[in-house]
């Protein structure tokens, strides 16, 4: 192992010890900020926790210009069913897996802490006279994960270069020159219960009814793999018990699925009351389902499962402000037909997956959308749908479908204020440099690509006129997943071509 990928490593596993969920940066920012103190550097931070901190050209750089390494602090929290661990108070545990590193049973936030640890071990390179290099400024923002809102809230004059390394892409070898923009539309669907009397109608049972062992994934970057999506695979299931059984006997109690807007549901569950009486129709029913969605998605996600079981006394929850603990409650509140049918229809009807491929180049996702999560609230059920696209038309296009989809149901229907699209320079004086430093240091051609997820190049280069961006990083596999892992060969590629890349601004 190259010694410089050791030591991100050993900087990587050091943020893996703090807590760094989205929109919960506090922690991982006073580290940052006390790491560059602590070495001598000028450091800043923004009222959002965004940080900067400056690093002096090493001789023979001072004329050269200020290049500015980029990435952010926050991660997505995906863990397995089984997994008990707090994102809010526990370290991430790094598990070495050959040549690979992955977490245990959790997303293990190289996505993109990995940008921070390569930032901090070469601004101490340099500090030691390992390296040579032009003026830095590390930019660590907050909260790209959840609406690139750190991006978003950058002031004129926070940083000084106009050259931008963003080290949020996932493949090595691949420089990203332009990205899809985004909108997040938050759905509401008002609620009408009813009460239902277990002393009086004897025979129902409670039950839940689950979809599991879904590969989810990152909703711009894998929406092209055709992977299932829980909240609509759990959607199909209850709206085909209601037909087999008939609606008056089953009623929806609660329904949660998904857990950030940019990943895809791996995840969904209902509970219900159930006539007992139909039990052995409603597994007869599940079991023909199971076999078809398994069939369906064998290749896409081979860890399918549906789920069906009693609830026992153990477990509790609460629904319009009831707590229900399994079979001892007397009477609990159930969706109204009428809205169990609203909301079933407008969970099928939402679009998810790929809408339209680019016409101008060869395999790029456009436009797609992500039926991201649903919630039961008090009132209300809430969904989040997240929209993406590279042509602004298009995304218009795509979030009015689903506002019109949500208005058929009855549901309210409100948009956040979204993210541009980066449009590619293809004759970009950065590019052109990396592309030449890159062939000469490997002896082959980097691919150039543009990608469907979105990046904070794409609000930097919008507030902040004139700035060379592209982005870069090592290999990572399935990010916002628990199976998320990063290729370590790739980082010693990474760390050996940012090197090479800052001898070249040598200016004298």
């Amino acid at each position: 192992m190259h010694p410089k990928t050791k030591q991100i490593l050993q900087v990587f596993e050091e943020i893996n010890k703090i807590p760094r969920r989205s929109k919960h940066e506090a922690q991982i920012s006073l580290w940052l900020q006390e790491w560059g103190r602590s070495r001598g550097f000028e450091v800043k931070a923004d009222s959002l926790n965004n940080v900067l901190i400056k690093i002096p050209p090493t001789p023979g750089y001072e004329n050269s210009p200020t290049l500015i390494l980029q990435g952010h602090m926050d991660m997505v929290c995906e863990k397995c069913k089984e997994s008990g661990h707090d994102f809010s108070r526990d370290p991430i545990r790094c598990v070495y897996d050959g040549e690979w590193l992955r977490g245990d049973g959790t997303s293990i936030g190289a996505d993109n802490g990995i940008a921070l640890a390569i930032g901090l071990v070469l601004a101490d390179a340099g500090k030691k006279g390992e390296i040579g290099h032009p003026p830095l400024e590390l930019l660590f923002t907050v909260d790209e994960e959840t609406g690139l809102t750190g991006a978003k809230g950058l002031e004129a004059g926070f940083f000084e270069g106009k050259i931008l390394l963003n080290l949020d892409s996932e493949d090595e070898g691949v420089f990203v020159i332009g990205c899809a923009g985004g909108q997040n539309s938050l759905i509401t669907l008002p609620v009408q219960w009813e009460r239902l009397d277990f002393e009086k109608e004897n025979l129902f049972g409670l039950f839940r009814l689950s979809v599991e062992g879904l590969e989810g994934g990152h909703s711009g970057v894998e929406i092209n793999k055709q992977r299932a999506n829980a909240i609509q695979l759990l959607s199909q299931a209850l709206i085909g018990l209601r037909h087999r059984l008939g609606p008056e006997n089953l009623r929806l109690v609660l329904i949660n699925g998904g857990s950030v807007h940019n990943a895809i549901p791996s995840t969904a569950e209902a509970f219900i009351a159930l006539r007992r009486e139909k039990f052995e129709k409603t597994e007869k029913t599940l079991s023909c389902l199971r076999k078809t969605f398994q069939t369906e998605y064998e290749k896409t996600d081979p860890g399918l499962n549906l789920n069906f079981e009693a609830i026992n006394r153990e477990i509790i929850f609460e629904v319009a402000g009831y707590k229900i603990t399994g079979e001892e409650v007397s009477s609990i509140p159930v969706f109204s037909a009428r809205t169990e049918g609203k909301l079933i229809g407008l969970l099928l009807g939402l679009p998810h997956g790929v809408y339209r491929m680019s016409d101008t180049i060869q395999g790029l996702v456009e436009t797609s959308n992500n039926l991201a999560t649903v919630r039961t609230a008090e009132n209300e059920i809430v969904i989040i749908s997240s929209q993406r696209s590279s042509n602004n038309p298009r995304l218009a296009e795509i979030t009015g479908k689903v506002e019109a989809v949500s208005k058929l149901a009855g549901a309210w229907i409100g948009h956040e204020s979204g993210y541009p699209a980066w449009e590619p320079d293809l004759k970009s004086e950065l590019l052109l440099k990396c592309r030449q430093v890159y062939s000469e240091t490997f002896g082959k051609e980097p691919e150039i690509k543009v990608i469907h997820a979105g990046l904070e190049c794409g609000i930097i280069g919008s507030v902040h006129d004139d700035m060379e961006m592209i982005s870069l990083g090592p290999t990572i596999k399935d990010p916002h997943c628990p199976s998320e892992r990063i290729f370590i060969p790739s980082i010693e590629k990474v760390w050996i071509f940012l090197e090479n890349l800052l001898k070249s601004y040598r200016c004298s």
